[in-house]
């Protein structure tokens, strides 16, 4: 096993892809450019089709062609993971997995296996402009019978999406792109001053706190990709403003149960919600609805949340850093919500 004090997110993604295909003889990895030389367009599937030529297949230029195939082969009994080249791309596709994939599971008057993953690489912050750059999670959040999860540097990806796999229900995987190149949490920067543990539940909880520090002033919930962010602005509250954060991070976004959370949120009282998506209709909207619903009476305010504005993302590195969000945004929403 490769040492995850070292490993990659995208290498921890690759290995646990490999992996799967090794144990689950009936599993296809299918997508654009998936197979070697290629790798995908961001080389998650390196060398997987060199091992499994048969079963790692790159398809034509067309999303809703390559769902609608995985749907039949999860439907003939085998597993499917789909990659989506660009998570923007899935709206191209949208119609099988919200119409086909996940009405299949029920409408038939008995359960129905749909072993799918749809892999979808997200989110901004590397200069790709209007049409590549969003985190589009939102508008997956509410459907029936369809999961909604997010790739972290906390949570392994074979136990993430074995899981996925063994549940059976289809499920689409939010991969945040900055974090292929990023080092899994033993080796990210700042380590020395966190630690990691496991809420656990069934949105898999990884908890994030300053190291041996038992107080906490405020819970800051966010989705895998905005983990990095978030440490630096726990950081900065911590060291500069005696604010000590504890961060969650949920590997299942959709359907979200709060129920593990309750202790912590109980000691702090205070609540941020932090995600990449264009306001409007969140799925920080959805988490902060529950919490408001099940917490109420722990909670010293209601809960804050933090997105980017409803505006289109420009190319430019500077005008793009400007609308998504920033470990300063962070790092002002929880000295705000502390003071106020």
């Amino acid at each position: 096993m490769a040492d995850q004090t070292v490993e990659r997110v995208g290498e921890n993604l690759n290995r646990a892809l490999a992996t799967l295909l090794a144990e689950r003889p009936d599993l296809h990895l299918i997508g654009e450019d998936v197979a070697d030389p290629y790798g995908g367009a961001f080389g998650v599937t390196r060398r997987l089709s060199t091992d499994h030529p048969e079963r790692v297949l790159s398809t034509p230029i067309s999303e809703q062609a390559i769902v609608g195939f995985a749907v039949g082969l999860a439907l003939r009994g085998r597993e499917a993971v789909v990659e989506v080249m660009f998570s923007d791309f899935a709206t191209l596709c949208f119609d099988q997995i919200v119409n086909l994939a996940s009405k299949v599971v029920t409408m038939y008057g008995r359960p129905v296996r749909m072993p799918l993953v749809v892999r979808c690489p997200t989110g901004g912050n590397r200069g790709y402009g209007p049409t590549h750059s969003q985190s589009l999670q939102k508008h997956f959040i509410g459907v029936p019978n369809l999961a909604v999860h997010e790739m972290s540097p906390v949570h392994d990806g074979h136990a993430t999406l074995a899981r996925i796999l063994d549940a059976a229900v289809p499920a689409l995987y939010f991969e945040d792109k900055v974090l292929y190149g990023r080092r899994r949490f033993g080796a990210a920067a700042g380590d020395e001053l966190f630690q990691c543990a496991r809420i656990g539940g069934a949105c898999d909880f990884a908890e994030l706190g300053v190291r041996g520090v038992d107080q906490v002033d405020v819970v800051v919930i966010a989705p895998g990709g905005l983990t990095d962010r978030v440490l630096g602005a726990m950081r900065g509250a911590y060291l500069n403003d005696e604010i000590a954060v504890r961060a969650v991070v949920p590997s299942r976004l959709y359907p979200f149960d709060p129920a593990p959370l309750a202790p912590l949120v109980a000691a702090a009282g205070r609540v941020v919600v932090v995600e990449d998506a264009a306001a409007g209709g969140t799925w920080g909207a959805e988490v902060a609805h529950t919490i408001h619903q099940q917490m109420w009476e722990v909670l010293s305010q209601p809960v804050r949340l933090l997105h980017a504005p409803a505006r289109t993302i420009p190319a430019a590195p500077h005008l793009e850093r400007a609308v998504l969000v920033q470990e300063d945004d962070i790092r002002a929403t929880v000295t705000a919500v502390v003071g106020g």
